[in-house]
């Protein structure tokens, strides 16, 4: 049945979804964005652009400004340019507008017609505003009934929170139950179907088996007979083909029963496979009939409260939810243009999380209080979505015995292994009216690496599209459900110790992802899923950087266009992956990293980190990570963040880093010998970190890497008060120890620095070292306890510096 507010094309009579609507137009008219062209000529028309017959109210059709019928010379009147309405508007004021009726000459524009203050956002003339509350001869959008059209080309460029019914307006809760009765009784079919198979392939295996067993433990005995009859005469011949006849035995119950598990295995897994693609059917025939039956009663709703629901509706208008699903099309705006903070839906989330700590009997209860003060369909989604990412089903404890009409049985088909997050989250969008598909294809997950090509069904993945704001957005409940953060130990069933010191996390990166972030982990088998506005092949798939959520949530990118999984050096064994960074998060990111190779989880060459190996370094909003490989070969670099405040770092405790990308290096031909960087702390490279988290500008080097002589001075200024500065050399094949001697420093006024004698020529790593000034109570000087001090001192930057007397001035 069409919805309501589905109507039909006047140019080519089919239907007109909200997505692609033009209208109401003259006499409530609607056009496809592709039809609304001039009736002459063909020209492609806007809403700005358009106009109707002047001469006709007859005449429905659209014209461009040079083909439009016009009225005769010297007749102008309020049917002829629709505004009858506006100038019939009853006098309610003595109040008389001198720019229509004063002397002079007449004019006829926004003003003579008093329409300019709401041309003006409704801003009227008369000082201090005097006159308005009074509006004289109204004429505006809902003047010419195109609010609908203005409307939906709004949307198009910034999604409105559209004003919806709630489903018990127009759908009682037993006719809802009543449907999800029948279809728990088909469901209650399907999984007796499911054991009677179970049961009839078991004991067809166990018979395979037992028939296999006993065939074969007959040719061993037969075989035994034969060598035993022939050597009767010997007892101790006797006794040794008994022992072997024995062994064999066992051997071969052994391997009969390797043979079986495997063979069960298989077989167990088929069974379930067939058993989730006929779960998934099922919910999908389903669903179809829990949507037609909410179309149904919300169309008869609406044909009972006309067409206008809200008696405000020309201030707040109703977006009409498409009964039938719209073809997949790229979404109009963006996610930010939804929502930009997840806080914005803390109330939402508040109900998922309470609901989520209980147990309903059906479907229909659960939906009904999830989505009971939803007020769009964003936010029905967006409780379904955090009641099933704080339900942690991966979890949850079943027990056998549970019947299907108690509420653990709701999640029955998570119990049995035959429903999946998606096909959950499929099944309650339904009882919500929300159209939603379950998408198949390849992902990026566990276990995956980059430069791995998705030949075989290893990395098979299914997600959600649900159609809201007007578009079809992307939903990975799996993949956003919560997970222990900061955690050492996973806590045990029915354990409460220590349960305050756990955190639980969602990911909203998973949520209505946008299209082209989706695209970097997920990748359909039906390219038109892709929602991309220019689709890609799976090669390009795989050749994308092998990024997680966190990437995009610290609004990270790649400033360089040939950025791939795979990564080739040149001939030095070198090349470079830079990371942008937006301007927001400059102040507050830090970055770490991992090298070892690419097929084992050796991190050291030589009995050298493969750390050394890597020069981590900041330039304005771009991180860059050099790579120089110690031997040609392949590896696996695994770059991490966080976002911490300054204070938080100053505090010295650890950080934990989340991975944001991972690349393949290979190294296909090595013709330079690479030696390691030294020793130093790890992390950047230069004084970038100093000046974010520590207010210490540089004055002297402003990059990482310093030539000098066998002297070098290097100055800071301080924006903030800092004590204790220490620098620490390093060199490849010198001890520590023997170097502390060479560097030195002191502090004058705001400024530091730092003096640094080389003893010999070379390449040196130079560590800094500080904090702020009582930061840990009173640290004034040579009173406090050095032993107390030394842990407190956190990591400031560290220079690279190559020391040789070609670099003396």
């Amino acid at each position: 049945m069409m919805n309501f507010y589905e109507n039909l094309c006047f140019r080519c009579d089919q239907t007109v979804y909200q997505v692609d609507r033009v209208g109401p137009l003259k006499d409530f008219t609607f056009f496809h964005q592709g039809c609304f062209k001039c009736s002459a000529c063909g020209t492609k028309l806007t809403l700005k652009t358009y106009y109707n017959n002047q001469d006709s109210n007859d005449d429905k059709e659209v014209y461009c400004v040079s083909h439009v019928p016009k009225i005769g010379p010297g007749h102008l009147d309020g049917s002829a340019v629709g505004i009858r309405s506006a100038l019939n508007v009853p006098k309610s004021f003595n109040y008389v507008n001198e720019q229509i009726r004063g002397g002079g000459k007449g004019t006829f524009d926004a003003e003579a017609l008093a329409i300019k203050p709401h041309l003006n956002n409704g801003r009227h003339g008369g000082e201090n505003g005097l006159f308005a509350e009074h509006q004289y001869g109204r004429f505006d959008a809902s003047a010419l009934h195109i609010a609908h059209a203005l409307r939906a080309t709004e949307l198009q460029r910034s999604y409105r929170r559209p004003i919806e019914k709630p489903l018990d307006s127009y759908l009682d809760k037993d006719t809802q139950v009543r449907l999800e009765m029948k279809h728990r009784k088909e469901e209650d079919d399907l999984y007796r179907k499911f054991a009677r198979q179970r049961e009839e392939e078991e004991f067809k295996f166990k018979e395979e088996f037992r028939e296999e067993w006993e065939k074969e433990l007959e040719k061993l005995t037969s075989r035994f007979e034969r060598e035993l009859a022939n050597k009767r005469k010997k007892p101790d011949e006797q006794k040794v083909l008994t022992l072997r006849l024995q062994r064999e035995r066992e051997d071969l119950e052994k391997n009969l029963t390797v043979r079986r598990d495997k063979k069960k295995e298989s077989l167990t897994r088929k069974l379930l496979e067939h058993e989730r693609a006929a779960t998934a059917a099922l919910v999908e025939k389903q669903s179809k009939e829990m949507m037609n039956l909410i179309n149904e009663k919300r169309s008869e709703f609406m044909r009972a409260e006309s067409l206008y629901i809200d008696d405000d509706y020309q201030t707040e208008e109703l977006f009409p939810y498409p009964s039938n699903a719209p073809a997949p099309q790229p979404p109009g705006v963006a996610k930010t243009d939804i929502y930009h903070d997840p806080l914005v839906f803390a109330d939402i989330d508040q109900i998922a999380i309470s609901v989520a700590q209980e147990d309903q009997k059906t479907f229909t209860d659960l939906v009904r209080m999830l989505i009971g003060r939803c007020g769009s369909d964003v936010e029905k989604a967006r409780t379904i979505f955090r009641w099933i990412t704080v339900k942690n089903l991966n979890t949850m404890q079943f027990d056998d015995t549970v019947r299907t009409d108690t509420p653990m049985g709701l999640l029955r088909g998570i119990k049995h292994g035959t429903e999946s997050y998606h096909v959950l989250f499929k099944r309650i969008c339904s009882y919500a009216g929300l159209h939603c598909v379950v998408i198949k294809g390849y992902s990026k997950s566990a276990g995956y690496q980059p430069g791995v090509r998705f030949e075989d069904n290893r990395f098979r993945n299914s997600w959600n599209a649900v159609y809201v704001a007007g578009a079809w957005r992307f939903v990975q409940c799996n993949w956003g459900a919560r997970h222990l953060v900061n955690a050492k130990e996973v806590p045990k069933p029915g354990s409460k110790s220590k349960s305050d010191s756990l955190r639980y996390e969602y990911d909203d990166h998973y949520f209505l992802t946008d299209p082209k972030e989706f695209i970097y982990e997920f990748f359909p088998l039906q390219a038109e899923w892709q929602l991309l506005k220019t689709t890609i092949t799976l090669k390009e798939f795989e050749d994308l950087p092998f990024v997680r959520s966190l990437f995009f949530r610290y609004g990270l990118y790649f400033p360089d266009d040939n950025t791939k999984a795979v990564m080739v050096t040149d001939s030095t064994g070198a090349v470079t992956i830079r990371i942008g960074m937006p301007s927001n998060m400059q102040a507050s990111l830090i970055f770490h990293y991992n090298l070892k190779f690419y097929d084992n989880d050796t991190d050291t060459f030589e009995s050298i980190s493969l750390k050394r190996f890597v020069m981590q370094s900041v330039v304005g909003n771009v991180v860059a990570f050099r790579v120089h490989a110690p031997c040609s070969g392949s590896f696996l670099l695994d770059i991490f963040a966080n976002a911490v405040t300054p204070r938080e770092y100053l505090t010295g405790e650890p950080m934990k880093f989340k991975s944001v990308c991972k690349f393949k290096i290979v190294c296909e031909d090595l013709q330079t010998v690479m030696v390691p960087l030294p020793d130093c702390a790890s992390g950047e490279w230069g004084p970038m970190k100093a000046t974010r988290l520590f207010g210490l500008v540089p004055i002297t080097h402003q990059d990482a890497l310093i030539f000098a002589g066998r002297e070098l001075e290097c100055q800071f200024r301080m924006s903030r008060p800092l004590t204790d500065f220490m620098a620490t050399l390093h060199k490849n094949g010198s001890e520590e120890k023997r170097l502390a001697k060479y560097a030195t420093h002191y502090v004058t006024d705001d400024l530091v620095t730092f003096k640094i004698s080389f003893p010999e020529e070379g390449q040196y790593g130079m560590d800094i070292y500080t904090r702020e000034v009582n930061s840990m109570g009173n640290s004034s000087g040579n009173n406090a306890e050095h032993s107390n001090e030394k842990h407190l001192l956190t990591h400031c930057c560290k220079y690279l510096i190559n020391s040789s007397k070609r670099n003396q001035i």
